[in-house]
């Protein structure tokens, strides 16, 4: 039998308390626990380095950001987008909007002053319906969105990470993947809940 809304805001919640990740998050003073997960992939696959420049799609509450702002300050461009409001960052030019809307494009465009990007991030992830189906098509669709502005954004040999999860549809973008970048890695860092579907896509090297 399936868990009822309830019971599973109890379960998010008991171990939401007790999450190491949320404790050290905010012991260090960041927005979310999502940041580990990031440098977590970044420790492993070292994505940044001084120069570059960055878009996180999804950003809010801005956790992906905070963390490159501070370990980067003024020695990287972030561009963060997002449907929902988030609180400014130093460092992070953010702007709200659904990003596949021509005009949140164009603004994005506008201020990236038409240069291409070395890095795209997704985090994205769908409102949870309940119906296993019916979040697994949304989460797919964003990662399909933002693999499209990936392609049309990134510069020759840039990197994307996005947020994917195990099932209907994985294996078909996992392969419109590999069209596209030189090599695709899969990556679970521990930061991310192991009973959670959730997975990361790294695509090196745009073609």
């Amino acid at each position: 039998m399936a868990k009822s809304n309830s019971q599973s805001s109890q379960q998010w919640l008991r171990e939401h308390q007790t999450d190491p990740y949320v404790k050290q998050a905010l012991k260090d003073g960041y927005r979310s626990r999502a940041v580990y997960k990031l440098a977590q992939i970044d420790t492993r696959d070292r994505l940044f380095h001084s120069g570059i420049t960055v878009v996180d799609l999804g950003a809010a509450p801005g956790g992906w950001s905070q963390w490159l702002s501070q370990r980067f300050a003024k020695q990287i461009r972030i561009f963060a987008l997002d449907v929902l409001p988030m609180e400014p960052l130093p460092h992070v030019t953010f702007i709200q909007g659904d990003f596949h809307e021509q005009v949140v494009l164009d603004t994005l465009l506008q201020t990236l002053e038409q240069n291409k990007v070395d890095i795209i991030l997704s985090d994205m992830a769908p409102n949870s319906s309940g119906v296993k189906t019916v979040d697994q098509a949304r989460s797919m669709l964003l990662a399909e969105l933002a693999r499209d502005l990936a392609l049309t954004l990134l510069i020759p040999k840039g990197n994307f990470l996005v947020k994917v999860f195990q099932g209907e549809g994985f294996d078909d973008y996992l392969r419109s993947l590999r069209q596209h970048f030189k090599q695709v890695v899969i990556r679970k860092p521990d930061a991310s809940r192991s009973r959670s579907r959730e997975i990361y896509l790294l695509a090196k090297q745009l073609l």
